[in-house]
């Protein structure tokens, strides 16, 4: 399994970055994926996710209305358009696959990860 993300980068409060997550090694549309993000000193929390299929997501509170995870099951990939960016977004955001089709399951893989920071 690998989970290459991108996307990441400087970016002013109120702006916008979209994350991508490129999967192989698996058979993508078997399984939910979804976004963390770790800020310095904070544990990782989850930001959203998105089943196998695309028909269930779930978001944090402190993001939902501004940032929309989807994917992309021909191309391997999932997504996360952030907009309205705030101070408090910034950290390294994370992809990860779960263990089956549902959000419901446990993660099992991570990427990388890709810095976020939004400053002035």
């Amino acid at each position: 399994v690998q989970l290459v993300e991108s996307g990441g980068g400087l970016v002013q409060p109120g702006g916008s970055l979209r994350l991508s997550c490129a999967a192989s090694g698996f058979t993508f549309s078997s399984y939910a994926m979804s976004w963390y993000r770790q800020a310095p000193g904070k544990e990782r929390e989850l930001v959203a996710a998105i089943s196998s299929l695309g028909r269930s997501t779930n978001y944090a509170d402190s993001v939902k209305g501004r940032f929309t995870i989807s994917r992309n099951n021909a191309k391997t990939t999932v997504y996360l358009q952030m907009n309205s960016l705030k101070l408090e977004d910034t950290a390294v955001y994370f992809c990860a696959k779960r263990g089956g089709a549902s959000v419901a399951k446990g993660v099992d893989y991570w990427g990388q990860g890709t810095q976020v920071t939004v400053s002035s």
